[in-house]
């Protein structure tokens, strides 16, 4: 059975965050948190401080490690990544979603593994 995936990455202004393939990423939405799925409809949303919230699929995922300050790949499904945002943008378009942040931090010990 093939698993949903979609392609996302997150940047800053500073540094990528993340690059790989998601099952589900939510977002705090100026107007709510929001989820998206697989197939979800073309969105430009503006997003409010928050977490971000990643699901990965199978796959390399690049994802930025505050304590050694490199990327760092790790390639297990299901995996929950957490960051903290204090603003930004997220486009979704045809499985690929592209998240602009302000100010992203680790909020689950992403690179304490």
């Amino acid at each position: 059975m093939l698993m949903d995936m979609m392609n996302l990455t997150v940047l800053t202004p500073e540094r990528e965050i993340f690059q790989g393939k998601v099952q589900s990423v939510k977002v705090p939405g100026v107007s709510g948190q929001f989820q998206v799925l697989q197939n979800h409809a073309p969105i430009v949303s503006a997003l409010d401080s928050g977490v971000v919230a990643i699901v990965t699929a199978v796959g390399e995922n690049l994802f930025f490690d505050e304590e050694t300050g490199t990327l760092k790949t790790i390639d297990e499904a299901g995996k929950v990544l957490k960051f903290k945002i204090s603003g930004g943008f997220i486009e979704v378009l045809n499985n690929t979603i592209s998240i602009l942040a302000q100010g992203a931090k680790d909020a689950n010990g992403n690179g304490k593994r």
